[in-house]
């Protein structure tokens, strides 16, 4: 029975040159070698112009595993299972594409198009001759079952001749975006609830490596509140890479907060002290801005003049990836992802422990900045002690069964 042991990953084209991208394709050749790692089987990652290749050595693999681990890459546009040719004479491989065609489809009846691509432009023929003398030998040999259409096939039979001859006829669509880290570096504010996860994923999407600052608030929060962040953050690792979490202790902030200021102020006030705390860590980290999951409207502290308040404390940009979209396509993507079920568990985190009965929807900055000096007399010390507190987890992927 045939088995595929290669794949070709076709990644999204990118609108720079030269080093630039080679950085981004050296950075998308470790992170899938890296993604491989745990999987059944010895794995080979390269490169050539346009594709990366992925090849198994001798011995068991686990096929359905690679693919899994491969859909997750950031970068990977497309995962074409392929058979590999160690030759790129045109008489071998003419029969062994015909040879693939039988392999992988020994009864199956569908239309086909022939897609020849040649690196090298010196071979005797051009690629629609090529297409051509192959889409006769497949209908020499399966007309009784395959049939030719050009516009709208079944299947495309591919085939690739660079230093070897690589066919395939299946794609499989991947996560696309950018390899982790080749557009910098952000710090997220990460609850337990379902949007901060989907944010810290999207930015993943785009290249950006995501650390992350929990808000915790013992004996309020419980232990089983901040695993579940820590889990959610393990979670959104097997899409954005190791995470690493800070555990921040919150409670007397909160506390002063509580006591000192108005009630109706208490969300935004402690969201502006979150935002500077998790500004300062992403100063220490070298990151290039805040990541938040928040969404126009969607709680008391999300609407446009709450934000303005919160945004007023930090200096770094404040990015927001799901800033305009509706709860239902938050959730949407976080079930997806697999964070969902994580994110409904019954663990309440700090916001939702301290928030009052009647929030300030509309509040004015100079009122929040007037009424947030009443915290001068301890601010400074429990901020001090509050980040020597600070407790750092490495958050390593998620294995899912």
């Amino acid at each position: 029975m045939f088995e595929y042991r290669a794949f070709l990953i076709k990644y999204a084209e990118i609108g720079v040159k030269g080093k630039n991208r080679y950085l981004f394709e050296d950075a998308l050749v470790g992170q899938i070698a890296n993604a491989l790692k745990k999987i059944e089987g010895d794995y080979k990652v390269y490169k050539q112009p346009g594709r990366v290749f992925v090849e198994a050595g001798k011995g068991s693999i686990d096929y359905e595993g690679a693919l899994d681990a491969l859909k997750r890459v950031m970068g990977v546009l497309h995962i074409c299972p392929i058979y590999i040719v160690d030759s790129t004479d045109l008489d071998k491989a003419y029969e062994e594409v015909v040879n693939y065609i039988g392999e992988c489809y020994p009864t199956e009846s569908f239309t086909f198009k022939v897609m020849a691509k040649r690196s090298n432009k010196k071979m005797p023929k051009t690629s629609p001759e090529i297409s051509a003398d192959i889409g006769g030998l497949i209908l020499d040999k399966y007309g009784d079952r395959l049939t030719v259409d050009v516009k709208n096939p079944d299947k495309f039979i591919t085939i690739e001749l660079r230093d070897k001859a690589y066919i395939y006829s299946e794609t499989i669509k991947g996560e696309g975006g950018l390899p982790i880290g080749t557009a910098g570096k952000a710090m997220c504010l990460l609850s337990g609830g379902i949007d901060s996860p989907v944010a810290a994923y999207m930015m993943a999407r785009r290249g950006v490596k995501v650390e992350a600052v929990y808000f915790h608030a013992p004996p309020y929060t419980s232990e089983r509140a901040k695993q579940k962040v820590v889990d959610l953050a393990r979670l959104t690792a097997r899409y954005a890479g190791s995470i690493k979490l800070y555990v921040v202790n919150f409670t007397d902030i909160q506390l002063a907060i509580y006591e000192k200021c108005p009630h109706d102020e208490l969300t935004i006030i402690m969201r502006r002290y979150m935002m500077k705390i998790a500004e300062d860590l992403a100063l220490k980290d070298e990151c290039f801005g805040l990541v938040t999951g928040e969404s126009i409207g969607q709680v008391a502290s999300q609407t446009m003049q709450s934000l303005l308040s919160t945004n007023a404390v930090c200096s770094l940009p404040v990015y927001r990836p799901v800033i305009c979209f509706d709860k239902q396509d938050i959730i949407n993507i976080s079930q997806r992802i697999g964070t969902f079920e994580t994110s409904i568990l019954p663990f309440e985190d700090c916001c939702t422990i301290f928030v009052a009965e009647h929030p300030v929807t509309k509040p004015l900055l100079s009122k929040i900045e007037k009424d947030e000096k009443k915290l001068d007399d301890v601010i400074e010390e429990l901020y001090k002690k509050t980040m020597e507190s600070i407790e750092v987890i490495n958050c390593e992927p998620m294995e899912v069964e």
